[in-house]
């Protein structure tokens, strides 16, 4: 079992910028990569960036550009360095792993994630 937890959300203006923290902790832990999702108010979750445990790297054409995914494998921790925000950013963010190797399924429930709020 692999517990992840979020955090670095919070309030920034159009053309700002913020990084996320994802903290894995478990055996294997990256392992099987980790990647962002968020939900914006009223919207589906969808997929931001992932990135494997050989270091593959995929964003949604939404944020290809502005938003860079990295990880520190000694610390289990993966990172979303967030720039160039747009007031359509704004939403709950969270990290998980993909399930079947895909960014389509996810392995575990998802936790509280963190807000990120874009004001224009």
């Amino acid at each position: 079992q692999v517990q992840l937890a979020e955090s670095g959300g919070g309030l920034a203006q159009a053309g700002g910028s913020l990084r996320l923290s994802c903290v894995a902790s478990g055996r294997k832990s990256l392992f099987n990569g980790i990647g962002w999702w968020r939900q914006a108010p009223g919207k589906q979750r969808e997929f931001v960036a992932g990135i494997t445990s050989d270091g593959s790297i995929e964003y949604a054409d939404s944020v290809q550009g502005r938003f860079t995914i990295s990880r520190n494998n000694a610390e289990n921790t993966v990172f979303l360095q967030m720039n160039s925000l747009k007031p359509e950013d704004t939403a709950v963010y969270y990290c998980n792993q993909p399930q079947y190797g895909s960014w389509s399924w996810v392995r575990y429930l998802w936790g509280q994630g963190t807000q990120v709020t874009v004001s224009s």
